[in-house]
């Protein structure tokens, strides 16, 4: 077993090669860090780092970086997760706190944590599984045109423009609302898609056409709320990182682009929102993610529950200033949306 300066050992490994991307090297731990031993003293701790397969040799260096088990073992026991500074909790009270709804407080989420990383943000939206639809809204914008408004009684508000065959006459389109909300309103969203799909049957065979169009926007609209999705930013910061990714970011961005990987992965992470939950490089490599870490954590809406934010990002990151951003945002999200976490 590795012992407690060894163990520091590591620390300061991760520490200076997440900072300068250089392998590191005993005598660079002995002139930058105050350990009070020699330089041979450090290389009789770093070849027992070595031994337990916590850090590795590239190539021909001198100088070790740490591997999958080592970022790990920093991770588990050594990482030291600072507050955020006053300034940047500011931040991101002032930022998140001028939201306007769910999906602008979701997309200022993830764009906020992405700049406090410099990793690819992922928020999860709030699963609306168990909404029930409160009303439904048809307004005519335009002689073919009509705007269907779904309204569920976890204040969702989802739009759909509907381009339709004929010009609709308000009296009809007041008497299509008034149906569609006798039939749906109160019901669950699972519920709600097998009653909108025998919507024509209320109507004349003239009006099925009309009827039909609108009922599967809607349709459609409830099948959005039901389902999870992620919303992204910081793709970019990928390729600032692109050495870290043996040179190959396609298995990174095709995870991206396939939301269904990266849900299948927060879920196979669990969702906890005291704690932050990080995976790293070969724990994803069934996803794709091979070279790359994820952490995680829930946030939580006292009408939705639980969902999961965090970022990802190369196994080269700052472990510690990362999970501490992931974190804040987490928490503050979660008093925002009317459940304090802890």
């Amino acid at each position: 077993m590795a012992s407690e300066r060894s163990l520091e050992v590591l620390r300061v490994i991760v520490q200076d090669y997440v900072a300068s991307r250089e392998p590191v090297g005993s005598k660079s731990i002995v002139e930058r860090h105050a350990f009070g031993v020699s330089a041979a003293t450090i290389r009789n701790d770093m070849a027992l780092l070595e031994e337990e397969e916590l850090i590795t040799a590239p190539h021909t260096s001198s100088g070790r970086i740490p591997t999958d088990k080592g970022y790990r073992v920093f991770v588990d026991q050594l990482a030291d997760l600072q507050p955020l500074t006053n300034a940047q909790r500011t931040a991101i009270e002032t930022f998140l706190g001028q939201s306007a709804d769910l999906d602008d407080v979701l997309s200022r989420a993830v764009r906020l944590l992405s700049q406090l990383t410099s990793q690819v943000a992922l928020v999860q939206y709030p699963s609306f599984a168990a909404a029930r639809v409160r009303h439904v809204e048809l307004v005519p914008i335009g002689s073919t045109r009509v705007m269907s408004v779904l309204i569920t009684d976890r204040g969702r508000v989802d739009q759909a423009v509907i381009d339709i065959a004929e010009a609709p006459d308000e009296v009809f389109l007041g008497e299509l609302r008034a149906k569609i909300n006798r039939a749906i309103v109160g019901k669950s969203l699972a519920e709600s898609t097998g009653l909108l799909g025998s919507l024509t049957d209320r109507f004349s065979p003239e009006r099925a056409g009309m009827v039909a169009q609108v009922a599967n926007s809607l349709i459609e609209q409830v099948a959005a709320n039901r389902h999870d999705r992620l919303v992204m930013a910081g793709t970019a910061n990928l390729v600032r990182t692109e050495e870290d990714f043996s040179g190959n970011l396609y298995p990174v961005l095709e995870a991206i682009e396939e939301q269904v990987t990266l849900l299948k992965l927060f879920h196979e992470m669990g969702i906890d929102p005291s704690t932050v939950t990080v995976s790293i490089g070969r724990e994803n490599a069934e996803f794709g993610l091979a070279d790359a870490s994820v952490l995680t954590s829930g946030y939580a809406s006292s009408e939705t529950g639980l969902a999961r934010l965090g970022v990802l990002g190369p196994t080269r990151m700052d472990y510690s200033n990362n999970m501490a951003a992931v974190r804040a945002v987490a928490r503050y999200l979660s008093r925002l949306l009317g459940e304090e976490t802890r």
